[in-house]
């Protein structure tokens, strides 16, 4: 029977980890439907979802979280789902608080996201810092306070999947959060635990998420005043 839901999991080099994410879902969450999107890894990580039978969007070229998310969009719109999550295939995101953002969005959001600070403080590392700046900036230019704004944890109602499947400049990031809550966007969030990346390296190192930080904050408060919706 198909679910109402899909969990979309991006996979870029995840070989280590996406046979552990995708089985423990099987086995625990299978009420679920849910696709990997192969973002063109370069690793195996394409041969052990067919070796094992996963349901598998397999992408040629590596598009990026964006991109490849967004493609998992595309599919979850053209098979008619009403729901769909961002779900990291590094280990760190759990399908238990899966139900309780479904609940959420069911009262009436357009977007839900898992949020690990509506009750514990943010840090003082330089990825906490900006979060923090852009919780700021998003209060700022929407006057909506999104605690966790760089959460992957997301998810989307039926009509925010046919938004992001319809526009092809649309990717899951805090600034999209951002111009969408400007458009009437209904956002909420929901508290999350996550773990540890269970194995491999995230491309998000201190040079890096500086510089994701710095995009996305340049976004919020100056490229999406220009931003036209499809």
């Amino acid at each position: 029977m198909k679910s109402d839901l899909l969990v979309i999991i991006p996979a870029y080099n995840e070989e280590e980890n996406i046979e552990n994410v995708v089985s423990f879902i099987q086995k625990k969450y299978s009420k679920y439907d849910y696709i990997v999107v192969n973002d063109g890894s370069r690793d195996h990580t394409a041969d052990i979802c067919r070796k094992k039978g996963y349901e598998l969007l397999n992408l040629p070229v590596n598009l990026g979280l964006a991109g490849a998310f967004q493609a998992g969009l595309k599919y979850a719109y053209a098979r008619g789902y009403s729901y769909a999550i961002q779900f990291d295939a590094d280990g760190q995101h759990r399908p238990e608080f899966i139900e309780p953002m479904l609940e959420r969005i069911k009262e009436g959001y357009d977007i839900v996201i898992g949020s690990r600070f509506i009750t514990t403080k943010k840090g003082s590392s330089l990825r906490m810092i900006g979060s923090k700046m852009i919780t700021v900036a998003i209060k700022l230019t929407t006057g909506v306070r999104v605690a966790d704004p760089t959460s992957g944890m997301r998810m989307f109602s039926k009509n925010m999947i046919e938004e992001f499947a319809k526009n092809l400049n649309y990717g899951p990031e805090p600034d999209t959060v951002s111009y969408l809550l400007k458009n009437g966007a209904k956002v909420s969030e929901v508290p999350v635990c996550m773990d540890e990346r269970q194995a491999g390296e995230s491309y998000l190192n201190v040079v890096n998420s500086g510089k994701y930080m710095l995009k996305m904050l340049i976004s919020i408060l100056l490229v999406q005043n220009f931003r036209k919706r499809g």
